[in-house]
C-alpha cells in the first residue's frame, strides 16, 4: 500500500481517538444521577468509537503487514476472553460483552470475527456435537449494580449473524428451519453474553434447571 495512503488512514484513526478521548472526558464529568440520558448517549458514543477504531486498525494490519487475518483473530479472541466449553452435549460460548445493536456494521464486526475464529479453532481441536434440530439460547447478562433501564429489547440486538455462525458448526443441515433461537435476560456480576447450543430435546430440561439457578431470568 502506498505510504501516503497509510499515513492518511493513520491520521484518520488518530482523529477518531481524539474524539474518543473527548467522549470519555465528558463521561467523567457528567453526573449520571442527574443526567442519565446524557451519560447514556456519551457512553454509547465512546464504546462505538472504540469498536470502530479497533476494526479500522485490524484492516490496516491486514493490508500493510504479513499478519494474516486468521492469525490476528486468534489473538483477538484470546484478548477479548471468548470461552467455549461443552458439557453433556451442550456447547456453551461466553462472550465478554452484550451483543451490539442492529445495523451497526463495524460494532458487529468487532465481536463477530473473533467469535467465528474461536468456534473454528475449537472445532479444529474438539469433536463438535452435531444436531439435526437445535436450539440456541442467548442469555443476555447485565451487571446487577447498573440501572435496569439499560436492558434492551431483543429486537434491537444483532442476533441473526451470531446465530447463523453458531448453527453452521453444529447443524447436520444448514436449513434455518432446523435451528430455533431463544432469549433470556439475567442479572450478573458484569455484562456478558452466553450462548448455549443444544439438541432441541435437551432444551426443556436445560431451561428448567437454568430458571432455578440464576438470580433473574425473563419469561419467553
Amino acid at each position: 500500500m502506498n505510504r501516503a495512503i497509510i499515513s492518511q488512514r493513520i491520521t484518520s484513526i488518530l482523529a477518531e481517538i481524539e474524539r474518543l478521548n473527548n467522549a470519555l472526558y465528558a463521561m467523567n464529568t457528567t453526573d449520571i444521577q442527574r443526567y442519565p440520558d446524557n451519560y447514556e448517549v456519551l457512553s454509547t458514543d465512546a464504546a462505538l468509537r472504540a469498536e470502530r477504531i479497533t476494526c479500522r486498525l485490524r484492516h490496516l494490519i491486514y493490508a500493510t503487514t504479513s499478519i494474516k487475518k486468521e492469525e490476528y483473530l486468534r489473538s483477538a479472541e484470546t484478548m477479548q476472553g471468548i470461552e467455549i466449553s461443552e458439557n453433556d452435549g451442550i456447547l456453551e460460548i461466553k462472550l465478554p460483552c452484550l451483543l451490539p445493536k442492529r445495523r451497526q456494521r463495524q460494532s458487529t464486526e468487532f465481536l463477530l470475527d473473533p467469535f467465528t475464529s474461536a468456534l473454528s479453532d475449537y472445532a479444529a481441536h474438539h469433536t463438535m456435537p452435531q444436531f439435526q434440530h437445535c436450539v440456541v439460547c442467548f442469555s443476555h447478562i447485565y451487571a446487577q449494580e447498573l440501572p435496569e433501564r439499560r436492558i434492551r429489547d431483543y429486537d434491537n440486538l444483532e442476533l441473526k449473524q451470531f446465530l447463523d455462525v453458531a448453527a453452521s458448526f453444529i447443524l447436520t443441515d444448514d436449513n434455518g428451519l432446523l435451528c430455533d433461537a431463544y432469549n433470556t435476560t439475567e442479572l450478573g456480576e458484569k455484562d456478558c453474553t452466553r450462548l448455549f447450543l443444544m439438541d432441541s430435546t435437551q432444551f426443556p430440561a436445560w431451561l428448567a434447571e437454568r430458571q432455578n439457578g440464576v438470580k433473574s431470568i425473563s419469561d419467553f
